[in-house]
């Protein structure tokens, strides 16, 4: 178990014992919960792999119930229940990631990092709209997606550590605990930035690790993005009523 989920528990727990949960839904694309504070959060939904009609062997109805009951799950080695958790943490830290500043497009990340020709960035997880943008730009780019069958782990790693200049990390890999396996080969020089709508924008969670930008999503239009939720839908659909923002760490 990595101990960014130990940190995560212990930076929310508190907040958790306070408020109950008010919906959990947990979609075929995301899951989305939301609190009796107002708070509301989203994760992607990670399967390890789907061989009955159940993915979670003992059920637990935690609409109702103090959110902390959810929060433990963080530690489980059960990816959905990791999903609902990290969701939850989303939800818990609303209000303040609702004052973090806005990066509609990406372009305070593609300049605080001066992203451009001939930039050389490893991405862990395919963020299409972002590959075609790095085309465009001429950046030279390496991508691992074990879901797309897109590179090699060994190989991957060896250029993060020698090749690399940026690291885009999908924050799917707290989900499958492999957040500090991949920053741990990064050179020293790399900057790594932990990006989609299940990055838990809490920069102090980070501090043992070489994160130097978090890029996560934020609900609005909450009933909308529920919906989306239900409907299976993905990251395009609930962009639309949401706020791309981020967070800078001390590195």
């Amino acid at each position: 178990m990595m101990k960014l989920n130990n940190i995560l528990y212990d930076l929310f727990e508190s907040k958790a014992e306070e408020v109950k949960i008010e919906i959990l839904s947990l979609g075929l694309g995301y899951t989305a919960v939301t609190t009796s504070d107002g708070g509301m959060g989203v994760a992607y939904t990670c399967f390890d792999s789907k061989n009955t009609c159940s993915v979670i062997k003992n059920y637990h109805d935690y609409e109702g119930k103090p959110a902390v009951d959810l929060l433990e799950k963080i530690k489980s080695t059960n990816t959905i229940e990791r999903s609902m958790s990290l969701a939850l943490i989303n939800a818990l830290n609303y209000e303040e990631a609702l004052l973090l500043p806005k990066d509609k497009n990406n372009d305070i990340m593609f300049d605080k990092f001066n992203i451009g020709k001939g930039t050389r960035v490893a991405m862990v997880g395919f963020f299409g709209p972002l590959v075609k943008i790095f085309k465009e730009r001429d950046v030279l780019l390496e991508i691992i997606d074990i879901a797309r069958c897109l590179g090699r782990k060994e190989d991957f790693y060896e250029k993060l550590g020698s090749w690399a200049d940026i690291l885009l990390l999908t924050s799917t890999s707290i989900l499958n605990n492999t957040t500090e396996e991949i920053l741990g080969t990064v050179g020293r020089d790399v900057k790594a930035i932990l990006l989609g709508p299940s990055t838990p924008m809490v920069a102090e969670a980070f501090g043992h690790l070489p994160v130097h930008m978090l890029a996560g999503t934020v609900p609005l239009e909450k009933e909308k993005v529920l919906k989306a939720i239900r409907h299976g839908t993905g990251t395009p659909v609930i962009h639309r009523f949401s706020r791309k923002s981020f967070c800078l760490t001390s590195k």
